[in-house]
């Protein structure tokens, strides 16, 4: 009877490793970005700007990743100030070696972090400081965030000369419900 509750047991965790083992299996297969996580701090070179808060990292191995920068929105295509927030991020960070320190993955497969340059800088507060971005209050609560935005506010630096610029959340919500934003704006920059 002891033998036959042995075996038992030996089937019961020899199913719950299959088990595991598949599972494990499933999700790194439809994960792209499943070698990094929460935590990681990575390293590699800038390859191209998207917008001003969105770049792609070369890491070693000719690996490359899609990064959102935490804690801010910049302006979208058609927005004013969205050439001028994507050249600055591009004069920031382009062709340079950066260091992400990961605070995620968002839903579209991109990795969330904090971006450091070599002089120690980081870009989520460089394009706030600049006034070329606003900060995400919805997806971060980062005090130095909020009061470098508050300060460029004040200072009217870049998008902020405007009185009330739209911010990108409410243009893509827009969009979302077919409203055009193409009137909204008059882009001199």
């Amino acid at each position: 009877m002891l033998k036959m509750k042995f075996l038992l047991n030996n089937h019961q965790l020899y199913f719950r490793i299959v088990l595991i083992c598949f599972f494990i299996t499933f999700y790194s297969c439809g994960n792209r970005n499943n070698t990094f996580g929460k935590g990681d701090y990575i390293s590699g070179t800038v390859v191209s700007i998207i917008d001003g808060d969105t770049y792609d990292l070369l890491l070693k191995g000719n690996r490359k990743i899609r990064v959102r920068m935490e804690g801010i929105d910049a302006p979208e295509k058609g927005m004013p100030f969205y050439k001028v927030s994507k050249n600055y991020l591009a004069q920031l960070c382009f062709n340079k070696k950066v260091s992400l320190d990961i605070t995620g993955i968002d839903g579209h497969d991109r990795f969330l972090g904090f971006t450091y340059l070599e002089d120690g800088s980081e870009l989520s507060h460089e394009m706030i400081k600049a006034g070329l971005a606003w900060h995400f209050k919805k997806y971060n609560s980062d005090t130095i965030l909020s009061n470098l935005e508050i300060e460029a506010k004040n200072l009217k630096k870049g998008l902020w000369v405007n009185e009330n610029p739209m911010a990108p959340w409410t243009n893509r919500s827009l969009h979302r419900q077919g409203i055009s934003t193409k009137d909204s704006f008059k882009i001199v920059q």
